[in-house]
């Protein structure tokens, strides 16, 4: 697998030997999140207070763009990272400025199917964005897979997934999630590069949270990291995921 970077415009792009996207930085701002689906990834920050979450599996590095985002605004979080590629980890840190902080950061090299497996973690949330050059999953959109996810989830832990809504196997895909997680999953509408995030949940479900709720925590979030989910909520006030002004989980 050849490893590019490219620039354009003050951004910085991660490429798998291919002109798809693999992550960006803009290099003026190395802690924000300059993708779309990046920043939808941060969701589930709205459904928690601050605190929230204190153990972190992330499977698949790329530009370490959500990884150093959680690092810097959320301090109480142990991120586990694994990514499979130690090529793709050495140019986070050379072009991407990826902390050097093995006492918060633990990246392992490995397959993620495998390693949660193995692990007997468990974790708060779990982020799962792992693709090939050829944006191939593998492993990583099975039922067997989402199980696993299932079991290393703490107490009311959440998965979330970065999906492509442009392959043909996209329901297939969320309904993998929705079996595994036993109806309780949901995917956004999709973002306009075609990536779709799509959570799941584990535990007594909350009570629905009013989309004023939703919006008085993103609006908090902007005021604390700059990150901006309102346009985020307003795709999902027009779904069926917030019938009624209320998002079920």
């Amino acid at each position: 697998m050849n490893i590019d970077i490219s620039e354009e415009a003050g951004v910085r792009y991660l490429h798998f030997g291919s002109s798809w996207v693999q992550g960006a930085m803009r290099i003026a701002r190395p802690f924000a999140l300059e993708l779309d689906y990046t920043r939808e990834m941060m969701v589930p920050l709205l459904l928690h207070d601050a605190d929230w979450p204190r153990s972190v599996l992330q499977i698949g590095l790329g530009a370490a763009s959500v990884t150093k985002f959680l690092y810097r605004y959320r301090p109480q979080a142990k991120l586990t990272v694994v990514e499979i590629e130690p090529r793709v980890a050495a140019a986070a840190r050379q072009f991407f400025k990826l902390p050097d902080d093995d006492e918060r950061i633990d990246i392992r090299y490995g397959d993620g199917a495998d390693f949660v497996i193995k692990s007997r973690q468990r974790h708060d949330l779990i982020l799962v964005d792992g693709f090939d050059a050829d944006a191939r999953t593998g492993r990583l959109d099975t039922l067997p897979f989402y199980l696993d996810c299932r079991a290393r989830l703490a107490d009311e832990g959440l998965l979330c997934v970065n999906l492509l809504s442009r392959r043909k196997d996209f329901r297939g895909s969320v309904k993998r999630l929705e079996a595994a997680f036993d109806g309780r999953a949901i995917a956004f509408p999709s973002c306009d590069s075609g990536n779709a995030i799509a959570l799941a949940a584990i535990g007594v479900p909350p009570a629905p949270t009013p989309l004023a709720e939703l919006k008085a925590a993103a609006q908090q979030l902007r005021l604390e990291t700059g990150l901006n989910l309102l346009p985020t909520l307003a795709r999902l006030a027009q779904s069926r995921h917030l019938a009624g002004g209320v998002l079920q989980l």
